[in-house]
């Protein structure tokens, strides 16, 4: 993270001494592209790359010659023949726009908070972890009830993300995009969520996929609560080992 930093910090001083001697053209689109990628919060730009692969597996989904491997690799179903690679996969595919939607706006509107909390490498193994635990949650459930039904959609991360920070930003104000005028704190809403999801899993609900969302969001709860400090922060033997092996490859490299 610290070498990309550095490299970020020469190519925009570079870019800004070309941009001092050579003539600019009116209208530049890069230019415009590039200025509104530089007013993102570090956490916007992290997500950009989770919302464009969201993107391009729901436009997978638009191709009729993709649907069976589709339904296969990128929905999450316990009575599967594929079973271990859906379970991330499917925290990538949305097969309804609207969907889709929903989620990308609640991950871009929480990411400057997950990853101001987390860094962004972190938030990334946060949010991969996340989809993976949500869906086994989902297994199990399905697995309890016999009730085998596809899933997919990126809302057990999302949840795991949303909980991390009502968790420890529990007096935050949130609203509604569509009832701004009525707030509320982080807190209650994690609340009122978990509570939802609950009675959901409970009485059999099936507008959501409730056992995916309450996974997520206890997942995060706990993340930010006990796991940054039993994981994150005893990675350092890996990290090391990851290290030498990279100075060994080199050394071999060069030689």
């Amino acid at each position: 993270a610290l070498k990309a930093r550095v490299q970020t910090y020469f190519e925009g001083a570079r870019a800004d001494w070309l941009d001092r001697i050579r003539p600019q053209k009116r209208g530049d689109f890069r230019k415009q592209v590039n200025s509104w990628w530089n007013n993102l919060t570090e956490g916007q730009r992290t997500v950009t790359g989770i919302i464009a692969a969201n993107v391009f597996v729901f436009c997978l989904w638009r191709l009729p010659g993709m649907r069976r491997i589709m339904f296969t690799y990128f929905t999450s179903d316990p009575s599967s023949r594929a079973l271990c690679s859906p379970m991330l996969l499917s925290t990538f595919s949305h097969f309804s726009l609207f969907h889709m939607a929903a989620n990308m706006y609640v991950l871009w509107s929480f990411s400057s908070s997950i990853v101001s909390l987390l860094g962004c490498e972190q938030f990334i193994a946060v949010y991969l972890s996340a989809g993976v635990v949500s869906t086994f949650v989902s297994y199990v459930a399905k697995m309890a009830t016999g009730k085998f039904e596809p899933s997919l959609g990126a809302s057990g991360a999302i949840m795991t993300v949303l909980a991390a920070v009502c968790t420890k930003m529990p007096e935050a104000k949130l609203a509604i995009i569509f009832l701004p005028m009525f707030t509320f704190t982080a807190g209650s809403a994690l609340k009122a969520i978990i509570a939802f999801d609950t009675a959901g899993l409970a009485l059999g609900w099936r507008f959501f996929d409730h056992a995916a969302h309450l996974g997520g969001a206890l997942f995060g709860m706990w993340y930010v609560t006990y796991g940054h400090e039993l994981i994150w922060k005893n990675r350092e033997p890996l990290v090391k080992a990851w290290h030498e092996m990279r100075t060994k490859n080199t050394g071999k490299g060069g030689g």
